[in-house]
C-alpha cells in the first residue's frame, strides 16, 4: 500500500472529486493549452453526431453474477473482444443505444449492465445490504465478467459508469484491457470528502446534501421521475431530448432498489453511512487514489452542467497510453447519449492503444 498522501495530493483529488477546479480556480476556467503526462495533445473533436436513431435494444437477458440477477443488453459476436458500457446517475443503459451498433458492427463484443438498482437487476436475496458504496458497484462488474466467462474486457463509462470502470481499472488492472473515462478520474474517498468546499462549488452539489436528509430520502421517493428529469436538464443545459427519450429510461428508476442505492451512495461519500466490511480492504486501496495502469482516453463534453474537474487536474492519474478528447458542439454529461459516435471512436481507438 502507498503511504499517507502529502496534504497538496490530498486537496488536488478533492477538487477532482467534486469538480471544484471547474469552479474556483481562474486558470482552471479558462483551461489549459496541455496535460502534463499526456501521449499526445488535448483532442478537441465535434464528432457528436447525431442521437437518436436507434431507440431499443433487441432484447434484454439476465444473468446471476454475485449478489445480484444482472439485467443487461448484448450486441456483436459472441467471440468479439468484450467492451462493458457502464451507465451513470441518474440514467440507464439506453445512454449506449446509439454506441452498441457502432461497435458490434467493429465486430466487438458489447455489454451494456443496469448497475445495482436499475431496471431489471435485482438482488438475489432480500439479506443483501442496499449498498451503493463505489467499490460495491465494481466488484459487481468483475462478478458480472465472471459470470459470463470473460477474463477481459474494454470498460468504458460516465459518471457512476466511469467511476465503476476506473475502479475496475485500478483494482483489477489484469481484467480491463483499456479504459474510457468520462470525467476522468473518479476514484474518491470518504475522508477526503469530509472536508469543506467552496460556496459554489458545494451549491453544485446541493442533491447530495438533500439526499443526507430524512426529507430528501422522502422526497426523492416520491418524485424520482420529476427529479431525473431535472437532473438531465441541469446537467446536459443544451441537449433537447424528448419525452420519449426520457420515457425510455423511465422505467429503469422503478426498481425497487434505486432510491435505496442512490441515497446510499451519496451518504456513504460523506461518510454518513456505512458501507460493508467486505469491501473495506478495497477502500482503504482506493482511498489512496491509485494510479490507472491501463491505456485510457478521458473525455469530457463543451458543455457539461454537472460538477467536474478540469483535465489538468487528473492527468497524472493515468501512466499508460494516455489521451484526453474534449467534445464540442453542446455535449452535456450524459455524453455517450449526447455524442455517440465520439464515445465509440474514443473505445475503437484505445483498443489500438
Amino acid at each position: 500500500m502507498s503511504p499517507k498522501l502529502p496534504q497538496n495530493e490530498v486537496n488536488l483529488q478533492r477538487r477532482r472529486f467534486f469538480g471544484v477546479a471547474a469552479m474556483t480556480v481562474a486558470a482552471v476556467e479558462l483551461g489549459m493549452t496541455s496535460l502534463a503526462n499526456a501521449q499526445s495533445a488535448t483532442g478537441s473533436s465535434s464528432a457528436a453526431g447525431k442521437a437518436g436513431n436507434h431507440t431499443s435494444f433487441e432484447s434484454l437477458k439476465q444473468i446471476a453474477a454475485g449478489v445480484l440477477d444482472i439485467g443487461y443488453a448484448e450486441a456483436g459476436p459472441a467471440d468479439g473482444q468484450a467492451v462493458l458500457l457502464l451507465h451513470g446517475w441518474p440514467y440507464d443503459i439506453h445512454s449506449f443505444v446509439d454506441v452498441a451498433p457502432i461497435l458490434a458492427a467493429a465486430g466487438y463484443r458489447v455489454l451494456v449492465p443496469y448497475l445495482r438498482g436499475y431496471g431489471t437487476t435485482r438482488f438475489l436475496s432480500d439479506k443483501t445490504p442496499r449498498n451503493g458504496q463505489q467499490s460495491a458497484l465494481a466488484a459487481d462488474m468483475i462478478a458480472f465478467l465472471d459470470a459470463l466467462g470473460i477474463e477481459q474486457a474494454i470498460v468504458a463509462g460516465y459518471d457512476w459508469g466511469a467511476r465503476t470502470a476506473g475502479i475496475m481499472a485500478a483494482l483489477w488492472p489484469e481484467r480491463c484491457k483499456a479504459l474510457v473515462s468520462v470525467s476522468g478520474y473518479l476514484i474518491g474517498s470518504q475522508e477526503i470528502n469530509k472536508k469543506p468546499l467552496a460556496p459554489k462549488a458545494e451549491l453544485a452539489w446541493w442533491y447530495q446534501f438533500y439526499f443526507a436528509t430524512e426529507r430528501g430520502r422522502l422526497g426523492y421517493a416520491a418524485n424520482t421521475r420529476d427529479f431525473v428529469r431535472l437532473i438531465w436538464q441541469t446537467a446536459s443545459p443544451t441537449w433537447k431530448f424528448d419525452d420519449e427519450t426520457f420515457n425510455r429510461s423511465a422505467p429503469a428508476f422503478d426498481n425497487p432498489d434505486h432510491v435505496e442505492i442512490t441515497i446510499h451512495n451519496y451518504r456513504w461519500r460523506l461518510a454518513l453511512a456505512k458501507g460493508e466490511a467486505k469491501y473495506d480492504a478495497y477502500e482503504r486501496k482506493l482511498a489512496m487514489g491509485p494510479v490507472i495502469t491501463i491505456p485510457t482516453i478521458t473525455m469530457e463534453g463543451d458543455a457539461n452542467g454537472a460538477p467536474h474537474a478540469d483535465p489538468s487536474v487528473y492527468a497524472a492519474k493515468f501512466s499508460a497510453k494516455y489521451e484526453h478528447r474534449n467534445i464540442t458542439g453542446g455535449i452535456g454529461h450524459n455524453l455517450p447519449q449526447e455524442a455517440p459516435e465520439a464515445f465509440a471512436q474514443a473505445v475503437l481507438d484505445v483498443a489500438k492503444f
